[in-house]
């Protein structure tokens, strides 16, 4: 049975350039729902495709303070900022481009949209590929992230009363929306993610589990280089549905990010789409509720098939194997899924085992007490 679920896409959404050479490239989401489109995801009854709508600058000043939304204003006009290195803004992560405001403010706007139909009982499930930004911090941008749409589509759920909890499987930490609940019991933030031992952003340790009434609800599952599908399911059912059952939300915000897979040309992930598509799969069952939201991924076809493989699950749709013509032709992918991986040397694979069973015990022995989970 096909879950009542929505779609949020339009154009403006990938016509943008961050620059000729930055591997963020938003024409991804143009290649994504095109191939949905060719494998018939959105011929199913229950499945609507929605248009999104540009925020209103009260909801980003939610998380967002005045000087810096003004100045992403500023320089998206092109207009002269005597200080943008102190709002992070230059020539490498993020880079000032214009319109950059503008798109910053759709891509939040449809994360609002997704967060509202969901609270209008609309839908079951929303997923905005185009969001999951969620470096970007309250006076400055971060890792290719302007706007944290996760943390504001967030802040509008609880504002409606419902419990939230958040799963990041971006290969880089989610570091922006800890930081936006690390001292609250309201949101249960949990991130698994490439130990900040080796990538950006540097934060993401066991040992930061929150503040005051926050302390227990963070939780950080940092992950060696090259960690492959078996160990990364593993290492996903041991912590994070145990503690989103015992944290009973209302809503599930699931930030999916593609660069964990293996052709990633920025990070050290050795996941295949079919072991991403096994992750949002254990995330299926865990709410009522559903926001999908995208994040990195900058090997384009891995970005375009495993979101498509995530809107398969969360619209409960099962998709061919084989790419329809028209896109095979365009764009040289032939399957769905992965016939072929990374080739790991089995010392890296005991490597990352052994720090995967590591960073598991850890969260057991700082996190479980807090939600009453028993410990073996």
């Amino acid at each position: 049975m096909v879950r009542r679920a929505a779609f949020v896409y339009g154009e403006a959404l990938s016509r943008h350039t961050l620059s000729e050479v930055h591997p963020m490239k938003p024409i991804r989401i143009r290649y994504t729902y095109d191939l949905l489109d060719e494998l018939g995801a959105f011929d199913a009854t229950e499945v609507t495709v929605v248009e999104p709508r540009i925020a209103e600058q009260h909801e980003v000043l939610r998380f967002h303070n005045e000087a810096y939304v003004r100045a992403v204003g500023i320089l998206s006009r092109g207009d002269h900022l005597s200080n943008p290195d102190e709002f992070n803004f230059g020539s490498g992560d993020n880079p000032v481009y214009t319109g950059m405001y503008e798109a910053s403010m759709l891509s939040t706007g449809a994360s609002l949209l997704a967060a509202e139909m969901l609270v209008r009982g609309e839908v079951q499930a929303a997923f905005n590929i185009s969001g999951g930004l969620h470096h970007a911090m309250p006076g400055y941008a971060s890792g290719f992230c302007i706007f944290n749409d996760p943390v504001i589509a967030i802040q509008y759920l609880i504002k409606q009363g419902l419990k939230v909890a958040y799963v990041d499987i971006d290969c880089h930490h989610g570091d922006g929306v800890q930081h936006a609940f690390y001292d609250t019991d309201k949101v249960l933030t949990i991130s698994l993610h490439e130990s900040a031992e080796f990538i950006f952003p540097g934060t993401g340790f066991t040992h930061e589990i929150g503040l005051g009434r926050g302390r227990g609800f963070s939780v950080n599952l940092p992950l060696y280089p090259f960690t492959t599908d078996g160990l990364y399911l593993w290492a996903f059912r041991e912590i994070v549905p145990p503690l989103v059952r015992a944290f009973k939300p209302d809503v599930l915000v699931s930030q999916m990010g593609v660069d964990s897979h293996f052709a990633d040309p920025i990070t050290h992930g050795a996941l295949t789409v079919q072991g991403f598509g096994d992750v949002v799969t254990e995330l299926n069952d865990l709410a009522p509720l559903w926001l999908g939201l995208g994040g990195g991924g900058y090997d384009l076809q891995a970005v375009a098939r495993a979101w498509s493989v995530a809107f398969g699950v969360m619209s409960q749709q099962d998709f061919p194997e084989q790419i329809p013509t028209v896109y095979r032709e365009e764009h040289g992918v032939s399957s769905l899924t992965d016939h072929n991986d990374m080739q790991i040397k089995d010392s890296l694979r005991s490597d990352a085992r052994v720090f995967a069973e590591n960073s598991v015990q850890a969260i057991r022995g700082l996190i479980f007490p807090t939600h009453n989970i028993g410990v073996v």
